[in-house]
């Protein structure tokens, strides 16, 4: 690197202007934005940041958050985790990009057992920079849904799922915008169910949803049935870009008629035509040679599947390789 570039890991030494100015390129996304840094630090995360400054432009930057279970789970579960990437500038080169992630690792890998980047985008022109740093690629899926056509939105959806949505609406059941912390604790009643009893990974408390509405972090679409809450989405917004699918839930097979899961994936799409948002990310469909159920599920929307993957550096291998083996016994009880 150039004597003109500094390199920042603290967030109080990087322009908010310059920052912001880095967002328009294509690589970037909300979990990268300065609003969810001070979002995750005000629920009592780690986040991180790095970047480089090249003649009063930053050029690159990396942002993500330490995650980890509490009290004495915290040493076998604590990983630094990225949702989507570097965002890279033009300006940004190869070796650049080599040196922020190589001085990334030396300021996480004694944070955490592993450290990984959530690709939401393509970066396989990079993949040989990652591997040099000593990260691993690992092939994972996802959906991506072009909302700009409402009509072709719904030529590429499943005939049952549209028939199913039909159904929903026609029994009086509703999409509302959440109004109220009561609505709230009804919806994320339904999803800690959900996760306790199928998912089986660990999920944020109430006061992290909580604070995620009152300060306007992202979208709560929840289905209404008869006075209930009875499923819904958390979606973050990204400019008019893109939206996300990063929590979704429902009461499914409890009502005649009424698909609530489905609603709400449909609701995301439908704000998102609505309010000329370009892009639905369904956040991950899994890897491409494990069955997944979740991914049969989303891929009835219409949505192209990729294969983005995932990079992972691997600090502390034994820790690791216990916490993988104690995830698939979970998973299965």
């Amino acid at each position: 690197m150039t004597n003109t570039q500094t390199i920042h890991t603290n967030i109080n030494s990087i322009s908010s202007e310059q920052w912001d100015k880095l967002l328009d390129f294509g690589s970037a996304n909300f979990f990268q934005t300065k609003k969810a840094f001070q979002f995750f630090k005000s629920v009592g995360l780690e986040p991180f940041i790095f970047a480089i400054e090249q003649e009063k432009q930053i050029t690159l930057l990396i942002t993500g958050i330490i995650q980890k279970e509490k009290g004495i789970k915290a040493a076998f579960t604590s990983r630094a985790i990225i949702y989507g990437g570097p965002i890279l500038s033009k300006k940004a080169n190869e070796q650049d990009i080599l040196e922020l992630l190589k001085i990334m690792i030396s300021h996480l890998k004694n944070k955490g057992i592993y450290i990984e980047i959530r690709n939401l985008n393509n970066y396989s022109n990079y993949k040989n920079i990652f591997e040099k740093a000593g990260f691993e690629y690992l092939p994972h899926l996802n959906f991506h849904l072009d909302c700009k056509d409402e009509q072709t939105m719904r030529k590429r959806m499943s005939s049952s799922k549209l028939r199913q949505i039909k159904k929903s609406i026609k029994t009086g059941t509703e999409i509302i915008e959440a109004q109220s912390i009561e609505e709230i604790k009804a919806y994320y009643a339904i999803l800690h169910d959900l996760y306790t009893t199928k998912v089986k990974t660990p999920l944020p408390d109430l006061d992290f949803f909580i604070k995620m509405w009152k300060d306007d972090i992202a979208k709560f679409l929840l289905v209404h049935y008869k006075e209930e809450i009875i499923g819904g989405i958390v979606c973050p917004i990204f400019q008019n870009k893109t939206i996300y699918e990063w929590f979704v839930c429902g009461k499914d097979g409890q009502y005649k008629d009424v698909y609530p899961s489905i609603l709400a994936t449909w609701a995301a799409m439908e704000y998102a035509h609505k309010n000329k948002i370009e892009y639905f990310d369904f956040m991950g469909a899994g890897k491409p040679n494990e069955d997944y159920g979740v991914r049969e599920f989303k891929s009835k929307f219409g949505g192209d599947l990729v294969e983005h993957g995932r990079f992972i550096y691997i600090s502390q291998p034994l820790l690791y390789k216990v916490g993988k083996t104690a995830v698939k016994i979970l998973k299965k009880t």
